[in-house]
């Protein structure tokens, strides 16, 4: 049998083991946005922050990761991804041991910093050296399957990790189960994994830095924020001034000589790229805003502990392993992208339908919903991601791949807020004048408040909270339910090709591409 002198090269033992060691930063970045869940009481019992100090402890590492995203994926295309990556990992290590052993919330949240500075180099870095190291399409869309399935574990995990290291020992081992992974990194990458980076990238621009934060921490702290508390004033100005230098600093891609953006990847065939990063937004829009439901249900509504909530939490990350493989089997099978696509957005709408069918002790009603909707948005999320890598130019992974992180990230952030007003506006209503003004606010402010009641009074709050909040979930998940069957037709026109072929290999028909705006 001969072989195909101009096929790619096939992926040999090697660039499969250095996968597996391109996981581990994967996996404890993804674990450390949700690591201090049940480590914040010890740690303000040791450290005693302020309430301002508290939500930084929490919220500073997202936001420097959010923020710096796009100018690592840029500067890992230039100065080299494997270079950028072992800077990371050092960076990531050394603010674990200072967290660990902080005797100030001050030094905390320093830390803290300096971990989301390195988080926003290894993500982008993983991703771009995946795309490297796996030239022939059907391996790279398994090994990008994998990618996505860690990422979305590691969420699930951190938690769960977070509460055993807290019950066995001091909340600093939080951060210190960070170092091995770390030095196993540093120690194999330089053999394993080769260098990679683009070979004319120009110089790097550096008033594109400051753009892309400007516009990125406003629009996340906005959003986030309005989800927590409800539409005010200051966040509403906040995600405005976010959107000024959002148009900036598209407007200084599109005219200087070398952007840290190449306008190119949203041209010509890169209409498909720009598609791929959208619709991957409105994904992580309508998962991320569901999920700030589920995990309210089950500790306000169904009364279980912050541990037991965690642990059944993971009960729908069992699933994702399979929904990926799956996916990349149909395309290589011959199955149209686009189609399996919009059946991902289906099977994720049908999960958000579960949630809303739940009542206020559906346990395994809720389980399955997230289980279904996480499956979808996996296959939506792998899929996507192998076709903007695919699409765009192998010397701009990098920042093709912090354009789809902050596409994320966006999407979140959007998710919590428009999702999460829906449901806290439905619960509102449900909830009686004469309630106590913290109960008529949120469900914790209930649990709270029935503390101080007697019996009888304190059952029929909390039962009425509970219905109150279910019924918001309910209308927040359908919500989630027509956005992604929205998505789901819009992929099934935006993404469709001339002919099917293997994993990766598409041709965006001229009628089937859609612009970023247009999605």
């Amino acid at each position: 049998m001969q072989t195909n002198p101009h096929a790619p090269a096939r992926a040999t033992r090697k660039e499969w083991t250095a996968l597996a060691v391109l996981l581990l930063p994967l996996l404890l970045v993804s674990m450390d946005v949700s690591v201090l869940y049940f480590a914040i009481p010890q740690i303000s019992a040791d450290l005693d922050p302020s309430g301002t100090q508290q939500l930084w402890i929490f919220d500073i590492y997202a936001f420097v990761l959010a923020g710096l995203l796009m100018t690592m994926g840029s500067l890992g295309d230039r100065i080299g991804r494997r270079r950028l990556l072992l800077f990371g990992a050092t960076a990531f290590g050394a603010a674990s041991v200072v967290a660990a052993y902080a005797d100030s919330a001050e030094t905390l949240i320093a830390a803290r910093a300096v971990l989301g500075i390195g988080g926003a180099t290894l993500m982008p870095s993983t991703m771009a050296l995946v795309r490297a190291m796996f030239h022939d399409a059907g391996q790279r869309a398994t090994a990008i399957g994998i990618w996505s399935g860690v990422l979305i574990a590691g969420i699930a995990l951190g938690s769960v990790m977070s509460g055993v290291l807290v019950e066995y020992f001091w909340w600093g081992s939080v951060f210190l189960v960070n170092l091995p992974a770390m030095v196993v990194l540093l120690l194999l990458a330089p053999l394993l994994i080769p260098e990679s980076k683009d070979p004319a990238p120009g110089r790097f621009d550096l008033l594109s830095v400051p753009l892309s934060m400007a516009a990125v921490l406003p629009l996340v702290w906005g959003l986030k924020e309005t989800a927590a508390e409800g539409v005010r004033t200051e966040y509403v100005a906040s995600v405005a001034v976010g959107l000024v230098f959002a148009a900036l600093f598209v407007h200084r891609q599109r005219t200087t000589a070398s952007p840290m953006i190449s306008p190119d990847l949203f041209r010509g065939r890169g209409r498909t790229f720009g598609a791929a990063v959208s619709l991957n937004l409105v994904s992580a829009l309508a998962v991320m805003g569901s999920t700030y439901f589920t995990t309210q249900y089950l500790q306000s509504v169904l009364g279980k502990s912050a541990v037991e909530a965690a642990l059944w939490a993971l009960l729908p990350s069992v699933p994702i392993g399979f929904a990926a493989p799956v996916a990349t089997a149909l395309v290589r099978r011959g199955v149209d992208r686009a189609h399996v696509v919009a059946a991902g957005f289906v099977v994720a709408a049908g999960g958000c339908g579960l949630l809303a069918l739940a009542g206020t002790d559906s346990l395994w009603v809720v389980l399955a919903g997230a289980g279904v909707m996480a499956c979808g948005s996996v296959v939506v999320g792998s899929q996507l991601t192998d076709l903007a890598l695919g699409t765009a130019p192998v010397e701009k992974a990098g920042s093709a791949s912090s354009l789809l992180e902050t596409g994320q990230e966006f999407g979140g952030a959007m998710g919590m807020a428009l999702l999460g007003s829906i449901g806290n506006a439905v619960y509102r209503d449900a909830i009686p004048g004469s309630a106590p003004a913290e109960a008529r606010e949120t469900l914790g402010g209930a649990v709270a408040s029935a503390h101080h009641l007697p019996g009888r009074a304190a059952d029929t709050l909390l039962t009425t909270a509970r219905e109150a909040f279910t019924s918001g979930m309910h209308a927040a998940a359908l919500t989630g339910a027509v956005i992604l069957l929205a998505a789901a037709t819009v992929a099934a026109g935006a993404l469709r090709t001339k002919k099917a072929g293997r994993a990766g290999e598409i041709s965006p028909s001229s009628s089937g591409t859609s612009s970023p705006s247009g999605v």
